[in-house]
């Protein structure tokens, strides 16, 4: 934990004794209630010592502001993982005050148990649940589906974010062989099927020709092996160090530390580019992890070797 631009010894919370780790396993997403401040509400993503998916609400320490208490206060969603693998993670409000999760189809390759298309699982989509009236789900939650469900037909979505300004929804999801993928849905649009196991990416994957396109919604943005092979979403910059990347996406790619950035607008990709050179010009990114996003809108990589890096002007 940072305060006042310091790291602190003694961590904001440690559940290392209840969590299972290693591979894609782990403390996979972390969200702060927006009215944290007020109410000392987080919530976190997880899997348990037995590889399932937990979404837990916790609380901030009434004897200790700056740690947390480590019981868990409620249980939002508890997910059965059949594999190791393709647990998605990430946890973030939109800009309504839900809570949304994405959720991976549980692995472990080619989605054998059609869960992307599985409307009655929570595996393979992202989900949305209002913390505030739980375990009542919002209205506007997929239709005729599990009543957490948001959007079906995800692979496995790492990471997704919204952009601050708009509210529209940015979601990197992970290939199997060919393509990584972004997908950008306008604010507030639910209901949404985006391809996953029937498509990967623009490709048809099941069945491999011919497949049936109708009713899904395909991504903007695209990219192969030849660039990457496991895609990594980022933020929307909305920071003031850098005026000219107002409104540009960034995500990177695991494998190569390669980073892109696209502008969406009015339904469509105005510009796309890659931006490596200017953002790591000595090649320091060793496996780009995460993005994150600090209050003024500026943005950071996170490094697997465990070093957070901000992205500046020069």
């Amino acid at each position: 934990m940072i305060v006042d631009g310091l790291l602190r010894e003694e961590p904001f919370l440690d559940l290392s004794e209840a969590i299972s780790c290693c591979g894609e396993r782990g403390l996979l997403g972390m969200a702060f209630h927006p009215d944290y401040a007020a109410n000392g509400r987080f919530f976190l993503n997880y899997t348990d010592e037995g590889g399932n998916t937990v979404v837990a609400e916790f609380a901030r320490s009434s004897a200790d502001p700056e740690r947390a208490d480590p019981a868990v206060v409620q249980e939002l969603v508890y997910v059965e993982q059949p594999y190791g693998n393709h647990n998605g993670g990430m946890i973030e409000f939109g800009p309504e005050g839900l809570l949304y999760v994405g959720m991976g189809d549980g692995g472990p390759a080619g989605d054998p148990l059609r869960a992307g298309q599985d409307a009655s699982t929570k595996l393979g989509a992202m989900l949305r649940i209002d913390v505030d009236n739980f375990p009542q789900a919002p209205d506007g939650n997929f239709s005729g589906a599990d009543p957490d469900v948001w959007a079906i037909g995800l692979r496995n979505p790492w990471r997704f974010s919204f952009d601050r300004s708009t509210g529209d929804l940015y979601i990197a999801d992970v290939g199997q062989n060919l393509r990584e993928e972004v997908h950008v849905t306008t604010a507030g649009v639910g209901g949404l099927n985006f391809g996953w196991n029937i498509m990967e990416s623009l490709l048809c994957y099941n069945p491999p020709d011919g497949c049936q396109t109708t009713g899904l919604t395909l991504p903007v943005v695209e990219y192969g092996r030849d660039s990457g092979c496991s895609i990594t979403g980022g933020y929307v910059y909305r920071g003031s160090a850098v005026p000219g990347l107002d409104g540009c996406y960034f995500y990177g790619d695991f494998c190569s530390n390669r980073i892109w950035a696209m502008r969406w607008q009015a339904g469509e990709v105005l510009e796309q580019e890659e931006v490596s050179a200017d953002i790591d010009p000595e090649g320091r990114l060793a496996g780009i992890t995460s993005f994150g996003q600090d209050a003024d809108g500026e943005l950071y990589v996170v490094s697997r070797d465990g070093v957070v890096y901000r992205i500046v002007g020069r």
